[in-house]
């Protein structure tokens, strides 16, 4: 039976890592949510999100299905109720949103009331909801311990032994992927798993402390310091000091600089020596920018950037506590930049827009880099977006 991840309301709330991706589609941990689902199910599953975004993924056959809230992160307790569920019956939030249910019906109102043929079976309390960006970092160490478990319960025996070179801590926490080439670092993963992927590469005198994840086909440089708990996507380049964040995938933060606590989009890039700080000189609370509750939130005493996709900073780039840089941004500037970079900017004082046409060949340049190129779809979309700002 097919799988639906679908968006709702709350989607906005995910902004700016949501503006050109749904939300099952965010990386966390080792997978997004679409990936943990097949590997679940061992079947492909299915995207159901806003209009202005459904073209980019594949339309599903009209069948009986189960309809799963994207944004929340499948815990065993999550997934045996799920697939207890009968047709027309549905799991419900607190705040009697539906977060799972099954039914032959194209949905799309996810309220229970809006759906009389939907007869409610559960109310769960203690659901793992990906709400706000930054909750994507304050949570990896969870999304990371959780997709180890279910890489062990597939008994995948793959994995490659410890190269004598490296010095490792906790070696049974370690986990190699078949042609990952990792030589002469130093993984400790007292505090958590550590997990290489397929054709990744950590050069020599690299240090890591879990819990940590590194993509496929992607690089630590020389000497980096990276603790956790951290996420690299898959056909990243990263270096320097990095602790706590989390990159979706196609990003480089290549050179020396600090990045901690935060969320990186695709095809970002940081120029050599930009860093950001994470905790405010005074220790209170950080606020960060809500483009849905057009407020800044109180998120914790420690956030650094949130970083829409297509992205990049000049070198030695100073990036304030708590802030949000949206999508197709060229960042530059004096001093330390502002809190809050909408989309389609050119500096960092709100001034000049970025020209599209400009901000498309760029993309493409940086695509290029990485065997990749722009689809006529994204362009669509991305052209929707400039023309409202």
């Amino acid at each position: 039976m097919q799988v639906v991840l679908f968006d709702n309301a709350k989607s906005e709330k995910l902004f700016p890592l949501t503006t050109i991706r749904a939300v099952g589609m965010l990386r966390m941990g080792i997978y997004t949510n679409k990936e943990r689902w097949e590997i679940i199910t061992g079947e492909e599953v299915f995207i159901h999100s806003r209009t202005a975004l459904q073209a980019l993924y594949k339309e599903r056959s009209i069948e009986e299905a189960f309809w799963i809230d994207a944004s929340v992160l499948p815990d065993n307790n999550f997934i045996s109720e799920v697939f207890l569920l009968k047709l027309n019956q549905a799991i419900i939030d607190v705040n009697q949103n539906i977060i799972a249910c099954r039914t032959n019906e194209n949905i799309e109102s996810f309220r229970i009331s809006e759906l009389p043929f939907i007869h409610i079976v559960k109310v769960l309390k203690d659901i793992i909801v990906i709400e706000y960006p930054w909750n994507i970092m304050q949570l990896n160490h969870i999304a990371i311990n959780m997709d180890i478990d279910l890489i062990k319960s597939g008994n995948k025996s793959n994995f490659q032994n410890i190269p004598e070179s490296v010095t490792a801590i906790n070696q049974e926490n370690i986990f190699i992927e078949e042609g990952a080439d990792v030589q002469h670092c130093f993984l400790n993963a007292s505090n958590g798993p550590i997990y290489i992927g397929r054709n990744a590469v950590i050069q020599e005198g690299a240090f890591i402390r879990g819990p940590f994840v590194l993509g496929e086909n992607s690089m630590v440089k020389i000497g980096a310091k990276i603790y956790g708990a951290t996420s690299i996507g898959k056909n990243c380049v990263v270096g320097g000091e990095i602790k706590n964040i989390v990159m979706t995938g196609n990003s480089n933060k290549a050179h020396d600089g600090y990045l901690g606590d935060s969320v990186i989009g695709e095809w970002c890039n940081f120029g050599a020596g930009t860093s950001n700080s994470n905790i405010k000189n005074t220790g209170g609370t950080v606020k960060v920018w809500s483009d849905e509750m057009n407020d800044y939130l109180p998120v914790g005493q420690k956030c650094g950037l949130i970083m829409g996709d297509y992205s990049k900073t000049a070198i030695n780039s100073s990036i304030n506590t708590g802030s949000v840089i949206g999508i197709c941004c060229n960042v530059f500037g004096n001093g330390l930049l502002p809190k809050r970079i909408k989309n389609f900017s050119w500096g960092a004082d709100g001034i000049h827009k970025y020209d599209f046409d400009k901000a498309l060949l760029e993309i493409e340049n940086w695509k290029k880099m990485k065997q990749n190129k722009l689809s006529s779809c994204e362009v669509t979309i991305l052209r929707h977006i400039f023309d409202t700002l």
